[in-house]
Formats: C-alpha cells, structure tokens, sequence
C-alpha cells in the first residue's frame, strides 16, 4: 500500500506544519519563521528533520501564541 494511502487511513491528531504554514498562520514573513527556528535555543518550536527540513506540530505553535498573548497582558 503507498504511503499516501496510509497516512489518509490515519487521523491525524497534530499535524506538522511547514515554515510558509506557520508563516502564515502568525502574519509573519517566512524569513522570520527561519530565522526564530534556526538558533541555538529556538524562539519558536521547531521540530528539525534530516536536510534542513523544519517542521512545528500546530498544537505547539498554538501554545506559542497563547503564551505570547498571555505575556503582553
């Protein structure tokens, strides 16, 4: 069975998104979104994967933001 056929069959509960996802998402330039990830202590929460790959499970980044709205109070 194909990959794409297997991942369709399984719910996904917390998916990773991409730097344009998450760029998006907090109305930021994609740049920012490297930029915060790729530091030794990672503003954001970042998931590295093989290559460069960089990818956030949404739950997190939605932490992320509950938090810097919390802190701006």
């Amino acid at each position: 069975m194909p990959m794409a056929a297997v991942a369709h069959q399984m719910p996904q509960k917390d998916p990773l998104l991409t730097a344009d996802e998450v760029a998006e998402r907090l109305n930021v330039s994609t740049d920012w979104v490297w930029d915060h990830s790729s530091r030794k202590a990672p503003y954001l929460p970042v998931i590295r994967m093989s290559d460069g790959v960089l990818r956030y499970r949404a739950s997190q980044l939605e932490e992320f933001v509950n938090e810097r709205e919390r802190l701006s109070r």
